[in-house]
């Protein structure tokens, strides 16, 4: 008998038997209130009734059209839908399946049109497992150890991550910008510099927004050099952080967007966005794929952005976001060991500091696992392990919320 991989890790006990709108409900039809969202994949809810019909009507007609074969209706409605929620200018899409497959298919890209190697990315950065993204990855070590060598050409500069230093968010951000230009006088040549790459905030590695003067800085040095900016939406696309985009939080667009997670409610789709200018100096055969653009997965994209609009839910997400800070900035003030709270929108989290001021994973752990024993499912992530982050849909209400975090303030309290 088959069983799955021994190195997966359950982050928590649930066996799912079904899901709605913020709630997963297992087996024994407990109910679990989810601020997980499958890693905020579920922008929508579990199973949201319009995202539900949209699938079961297009799997009764076309499952699959391969797009480099054939062409189908709900990828290029989707294409066209996405022009009204794309930055300016982004008007050339392409379509794969996961996060990982759309990094690499931007410095692909970022490479042919520049004909430049090096692609700068930050510390702390979360780019996916397969090799080329894992190369541009440091959100912990555990992403890309032992499989060395990873691709070349990677250059690496500070993400001004204020806590970890002890500084105030400007005097992080002066200091990371200043170590990029020093990386890029000393290391890393700008006319062999294709691309920066940048969570505009950062996920495994700790739930850290980056302030709008350090992207507006990126931005910056990227036309003074002729290098590319990549956003990678992955995690921050599609509403989580109460803007449509994460980098709307600054006045830096960038060249190049990298979309997955939220895209489609659950079902495997991503996308890089770029003017198309840039995109047709991607070379020929260098963009395709079998899935890419599935008929299913682009019908739920299109409901999952009618119901975006409609229940406005971006909006929902900053609003419910500042509850949700505010709350756990309260549980903090009574619990030392947290040491920081931060996030945009339904994107926030807690960190844990031991009293010398190392991290604490021990404390985090606990607290997450006191949650789920609660009914309160949360994930963690930092190098360290120690910050535990809350990813609630977009579809939670203010109840949800104060449900959540009363529910955490009991977690913490026991532990």
């Amino acid at each position: 008998m088959a069983k799955l991989s021994p190195v997966l890790k359950q982050a928590t006990p649930v066996l799912a038997e079904r899901g709605e709108g913020v709630h997963l409900y297992d087996e024994r039809g407990r109910r679990h209130l989810d601020f997980t969202s499958g890693i905020g994949v579920t922008n929508t809810g579990h199973c949201h009734p319009r995202v539900v019909e949209a699938v079961r009507a297009q799997a009764g007609t076309l499952i699959h059209g391969q797009y480099t074969t054939v062409m189908h209706r709900p990828l290029l409605r989707l294409t066209e839908r996405l022009g009204d929620v794309l930055p300016e200018g982004l008007d050339s899409v392409f379509y794969l399946n996961s996060g990982s497959e759309a990094v690499e298919a931007a410095v692909r890209l970022a490479r042919h049109a520049t004909g430049r190697q090096n692609i700068v990315a930050f510390q702390g950065g979360f780019h996916g497992r397969t090799m080329g993204a894992a190369a541009l990855t440091t959100a912990g070590t555990k992403f890309r150890a032992g499989i060395g060598p990873v691709m070349p050409g990677r250059a690496l500069a500070p993400f001004p991550q204020a806590y970890r230093y002890g500084w105030d968010e400007d005097e992080a951000t002066r200091f990371a910008l200043r170590e990029l230009d020093h990386l890029l006088a000393t290391d890393c040549s700008p006319g062999d510099t294709a691309a920066f790459i940048v969570e505009p905030v950062l996920g495994e590695g700790g739930y850290i927004p980056a302030p709008p003067a350090f992207l507006e800085g990126l931005r910056e040095r990227a036309d003074r050099h002729g290098v590319l900016l990549i956003a990678d939406e992955v995690q921050t696309g599609f509403g989580r952080t109460g803007r449509f985009w994460g980098h709307q939080h600054a006045s830096a667009r960038p060249d190049v967007l990298v979309t997955a997670k939220g895209l489609a409610s659950g079902f495997p789709l991503s996308a890089i966005a770029a003017p198309a200018a840039l995109m047709e100096r991607a070379r020929p055969g260098s963009q395709g794929g079998t899935y890419g653009g599935n008929a299913v997965a682009c019908a739920a994209a299109l409901a999952t952005l009618d119901v975006i609009r409609d229940e406005d839910l971006v909006g929902n997400a900053a609003r419910t976001g500042e509850r949700l800070q505010e709350g756990l900035r309260k549980v903090a003030a009574d619990h030392p060991r947290i040491g920081d709270v931060r996030g945009l929108g339904l994107m926030q989290a807690a960190e844990f500091t031991a009293p010398d001021g190392g991290p604490d994973a021990a404390a985090a752990q606990a607290a997450h696992r006191a949650a789920a024993e609660r009914g309160l499912l949360l994930l963690t992530c930092g190098a360290y392990g120690n910050v535990v982050r809350f990813i609630p849909p977009l579809v939670a209400t203010e109840a949800d919320i104060d449900e959540g975090l009363a529910l955490w303030a009991s977690a913490v309290a026991a532990c």
